[in-house]
């Protein structure tokens, strides 16, 4: 179909209303609070992350930046209330990995899609770590995959959720090491914590920040980092390769995104200050002291990095068998 010179016209003219729209947007942004809607209840990493960057983020925006938990749903009820927000930068989703490309393979009926989104920017990146009660009698994850062995169906394991990427991890580990455990699910990484604090559960799989201070006290005891290099604040773990398992690898990343009509020009100043927040050597070393890595990639490393981890957790999940209930 041909376009007449006034319809060319028009467009471009609508095209030019937008830009001046998008822009003088920006340069009013932000004019009051920001909000970041966590996906997760309280005291889990995404949670910790997300309190880390509002708290830093705040007076670099000249406004205050709070952390709102909706969880449930595998991050579905957070994940909505986002796409459903007004498209003006001020309703934002502070993401975890395991919600925004595993839980989408497991729902049948999806409330939301990736292209309801726009990428700003990942802030933490962090490994899961392997992590046993005090009282159960392994200290090494060879030992554990050999009491596994030795007592066929006796282990269980928490996560936070079915088919969170902790429940993923397990099945990884399970695959590796030839054994079969009990999953147990729960809604957040803090109850699972919890039960394993209590002795209900005997390990678990996450990221390392809230397991930091049971971890130092000797309530818990790390086994292994599935991640590709070990953790500064974890110097004697090793890594699940040098344990023996180099097929449990798996590392969560944390990234605010928006709505997907937000004003490009909103979206690179989030973007621009976000990448001063995470680049601060004070926020890397607290990043570092929690057991993470302060990890920035912009708008467009982090859309590739999303669509990369989707395609290849599709085919883990697949192979893993694991269904959403």
């Amino acid at each position: 179909m041909r376009i007449t010179r006034k319809q060319f016209t028009t467009l471009a003219l609508a095209a030019a209303a937008l830009a001046c729209a998008g822009g003088a947007a920006a340069q009013g942004y932000p004019a009051k609070p920001v909000t970041f809607v966590v996906p997760t209840a309280a005291g889990g990493t995404t949670d910790l992350s997300a309190r880390m960057v509002a708290q830093a983020l705040g007076p670099v925006l000249g406004q205050s930046v709070v952390a709102d938990n909706k969880g449930g749903g595998n991050g579905a009820i957070a994940a909505s209330i986002v796409k459903r927000a007004e498209p003006d930068g001020y309703t934002l989703l502070m993401q975890y990995s395991g919600y925004h490309v595993i839980s989408p393979h497991l729902t049948k009926a999806p409330q939301w899609d990736l292209k309801d989104f726009q990428p700003i920017a990942n802030v933490i990146s962090a490994p899961q770590i392997i992590v046993v009660r005090d009282g159960l009698p392994v200290k090494t994850l060879p030992e554990l995959i050999a009491y596994a062995k030795a007592n066929p169906g006796k282990l269980n394991y928490a996560s936070s959720g079915n088919g969170s990427l902790q429940h993923v991890t397990g099945a990884m580990l399970e695959q590796q090491g030839g054994v079969k455990m009990v999953h147990v699910p729960y809604k957040g990484t803090g109850p699972a914590l919890q039960d394993l604090l209590g002795g209900q559960v005997d390990l678990t799989f996450g990221t390392a920040p809230p397991f930091m201070p049971h971890i130092q006290s000797g309530k818990l005891r790390v086994l292994a980092v599935t991640g590709k290099e070990r953790l500064p604040s974890l110097p004697d773990a090793p890594t699940t390769a040098e344990a023996g398992y180099p097929g449990v690898n798996a590392t969560s990343w944390f990234a605010l995104f928006a709505p997907a009509a937000v004003p490009k020009p909103i979206i690179d100043k989030l973007a621009a200050d976000l990448k001063k927040v995470v680049e601060d050597p004070a926020f890397r070393k607290k990043a570092e002291e929690q057991g993470a890595t302060a990890d920035y990639l912009g708008p467009q490393q982090l859309g590739e990095r999303v669509k990369a981890d989707y395609t290849n957790w599709a085919g883990v999940i697949k192979s893993s068998k694991i269904e959403a209930e």
